[in-house]
């Protein structure tokens, strides 16, 4: 059990969410569909509810959001919060629903990766596969791109194509000039990955990779020593 939460801890999808005051134009946008005092007073529920996701307080995130859509069903930042709860709370249906509106009404590539995932957690294959066409057509920065590839890859795996998850995580991969997040959680999939294909050899190499940047990295130095380094 330990593994598959340090598993899901480095690969599920991260969107870039940064903890901060709710952006003064979602609240405009609120306050356009409401009215001044029922806009501003929505405008403080949605930062409550926004703080509440990113404090990871899933379920009040999510039932404020929810009360704030019924009321301004056309603001893409609601749906966000809204699909973004559910997600974390493994609500896949409705946190599909939720961030397909939001990309309907304000596209956001970042939010891909999440329904690509959402879509996974659905066994709905073929959705997946079709997102991950979609973020790539968008090329957006490069941890989007990363988040969007550990899904597909994952997606694979867990149809028991092996290889061809690796074949999605090697396509592509340049050794960088920086290590940032989204490589080393690239790296630890690939580790996994030959890991599971019973390729010690290769598993080695990228949870060594990992040890070498950050060996606090969830369990790589579990991973490591079960294959006998």
């Amino acid at each position: 059990m330990a593994a598959a939460a340090a598993e899901r801890a480095a690969t599920e999808p991260r969107p870039r969410r940064e903890a901060r005051p709710l952006d003064p134009d979602i609240g405009a946008e609120l306050v356009d569909v409401l009215g001044n005092q029922r806009g501003t007073r929505l405008s403080e529920r949605l930062a409550q509810a926004s703080e509440a996701l990113d404090r990871e307080r899933f379920d009040e995130a999510r039932r404020i959001a929810a009360s704030i859509a019924k009321e301004a069903p056309s603001v893409s930042a609601v749906h966000e919060v809204l699909g973004l709860a559910s997600y974390r709370l493994g609500r896949y249906k409705p946190a599909v629903a939720a961030l397909q509106q939001a990309q309907t009404l304000h596209e956001n590539p970042a939010l891909l990766p999440v329904i690509a995932d959402a879509y996974r957690g659905l066994r709905r294959w073929s959705a997946v596969e079709r997102v991950w066409g979609q973020i790539k057509a968008a090329s957006p920065p490069h941890d989007v791109i990363a988040e969007g590839r550990i899904v597909m890859a994952n997606a694979l795996a867990d149809q028991g194509d092996i290889s061809g998850a690796i074949a999605v995580m090697e396509d592509g991969r340049k050794a960088p000039k920086r290590v940032r997040d989204h490589h080393v959680r690239e790296w630890y999939v690939l580790g996994d990955l030959y890991d599971r294909l019973g390729d010690t050899i290769g598993a080695r190499r990228w949870f060594g990779a990992i040890a070498e940047v950050d060996p606090q990295f969830v369990d790589v130095m579990e991973r490591l020593r079960g294959l006998g380094r």
